[in-house]
């Protein structure tokens, strides 16, 4: 596929069939996803790959905000930042800080980077004819779900990806993107100043 059409294709799909994803394009994807930028090469980012049984034991604790369409999807993914990875590579001599302060950061690109490797997982799914969705969790339920998963402490999970065959034709009628109208380019490119 074209990859102009992968970016006019993605859009959130929030039902799935019940066929499994092979393993050779979960691999695909997961690959991709590793691909994507981090400041400092610190590759900051992990991933959890949810299928069968663990991903029952993941709707079954009830922590996201994906809705009761979104468990059809026979693969979820995971992607975490972990900000240590990130003051740590730039404690080190060739960064030139002497020390893990967040104060050196403008923004927090642990979450840029791993927001950048969701949307190579999104894409990548498009790119594989799937569909895929974009969720969060609940925030009081994010220590319930890393307690059930054994997720490191310093790990910390930026949503959820459910990815499988979509069974929706286009999107449902309630769906943001037939409700609200895209902003103009004008309103949100500016070339050389506001």
């Amino acid at each position: 596929m074209e990859f102009q059409d992968v970016v006019r294709r993605r859009r959130m799909v929030r039902r799935f069939t019940d066929e499994p994803v092979a393993e050779d394009i979960v691999r695909r994807i997961l690959r991709n996803a590793v691909r994507g930028p981090s400041a400092g090469f610190s590759q900051g980012q992990a991933f959890l790959v949810l299928r069968g049984e663990d991903l029952a034991r993941f709707w079954a604790l009830g922590v996201d905000w994906a809705g009761e369409p979104a468990r059809t999807a026979p693969l979820v993914i995971v992607p975490f930042a972990v900000k240590d990875a990130y003051l740590d590579r730039y404690a080190r001599p060739d960064k030139g800080w002497t020390d893990r302060d967040e104060a050196h950061w403008p923004v927090p690109y642990w979450y840029i980077d791993t927001g950048m490797a969701a949307m190579l997982i999104l894409q990548t799914a498009v790119d594989e004819g799937l569909g895929a969705l974009l969720f969060g969790f609940d925030p009081p339920g994010v220590a319930r779900f890393a307690a059930e998963f054994g997720v490191p402490a310093d790990h910390e999970p930026i949503g959820a990806i459910a990815i499988g065959h979509g069974d929706e034709p286009a999107p449902a009628k309630q769906a943001s993107s037939r409700s609200v109208a895209r902003r103009p380019d004008a309103d949100v490119i500016h070339f050389g100043q506001w």
